[in-house]
């Protein structure tokens, strides 16, 4: 039995499974300023046999006062979506979105948490798909219900409770995707504060991907994410952005690098400006 991919897949290899009843595909593209764009693109052309994950619908919970913007999905509810997609542990799974992965992480990520990772993220995207001359269809797909059975792997989180422990602690890294304006405190188009939690260190999650939107080579991952950790352990690494989606792209990153799964702080920038006596630092 070949061996499962597990973080990213070519378009190519795909592309030879698309008949594959052991094979989901899912099609995460998202807009943050314009939440309907994706599944209206889904439904106007997507990779044959794809679902469409929301991510405000699907892969997040409810908003509340305390929560950041995209907290993760209540659990029971999540796993029923997943086992109406027709998720199990036999299946090989795959998400996708415009690229490499800034929406379609999220998924990947989720997946994992909850205990399959048997899941990779389509390297190039639909743009790579499509400029390759990959075949699409439009309108909505489904899959056959199966019986997802999680097991929760809460030791990739930390809460905010643990970021306010943990942020001045030598022993760890806080990495910021976000891009280096909003982590600087020069600009903050989606949150009321702006500026990031003191300490951190900013690495733009898009720094993951070459210039055409393909992810970075192994090599060329580990020696800049190791550059950047030192010879910390990926469970001494944190990493957030603005509310706990492209962060888990550098949780793919890493992974991908051989050196291990960081942390998520999943509620991110957004749950820690909740509280405002939580200290802010900005860059002059």
């Amino acid at each position: 039995m070949p061996s499962p991919f597990t973080d990213i897949i070519e378009t190519s290899e795909l592309a030879s499974h698309l008949e594959d009843p052991d094979w989901l595909i899912f099609d995460c593209r998202f807009n943050l300023a314009n939440p309907s764009w994706g599944e209206k693109e889904y439904f106007r052309s997507h990779i044959p046999g794809a679902i469409y994950a929301h991510l405000d619908r699907h892969l997040s919970g409810p908003v509340t006062s305390h929560t950041g913007r995209h907290p993760l999905p209540e659990p029971k509810k999540f796993v029923e979506q997943l086992s109406a997609w027709g998720v199990d542990s036999h299946k090989q799974v795959v998400v996708y979105d415009s690229l490499s992965g800034e929406f379609a992480a999220r998924l990947w990520w989720l997946l994992n948490y909850y205990g399959h990772s048997q899941v990779a993220v389509l390297n190039g995207g639909f743009t790579k798909w499509e400029a390759e001359g990959h075949p699409t269809r439009s309108g909505d797909e489904e899959n056959r219900p199966s019986t997802f059975i999680p097991t929760l792997h809460p030791e990739m989180l930390v809460t905010t409770q643990e970021i306010e422990r943990l942020y001045q602690d030598p022993e760890f890294l806080v990495i910021d995707a976000r891009a280096p304006a909003r982590f600087a405190g020069r600009e903050e188009p989606i949150d009321p504060v702006a500026g990031h939690i003191p300490g951190a260190v900013n690495r733009f999650h898009g720094n993951n991907l070459s210039p055409s939107g393909t992810i970075l080579s192994p090599e060329e991952l580990r020696q800049e994410f190791r550059h950047l950790i030192g010879h910390r352990n990926s469970r001494n690494v944190i990493v957030y952005c603005g509310s706990g989606v492209t962060s888990c792209h550098h949780v793919l990153a890493m992974h991908l690098a051989g050196i291990g799964f960081p942390r998520l702080y999943a509620g991110s920038w957004s749950e820690w400006i909740r509280d405002p006596s939580h200290p802010v630092d900005r860059e002059d």
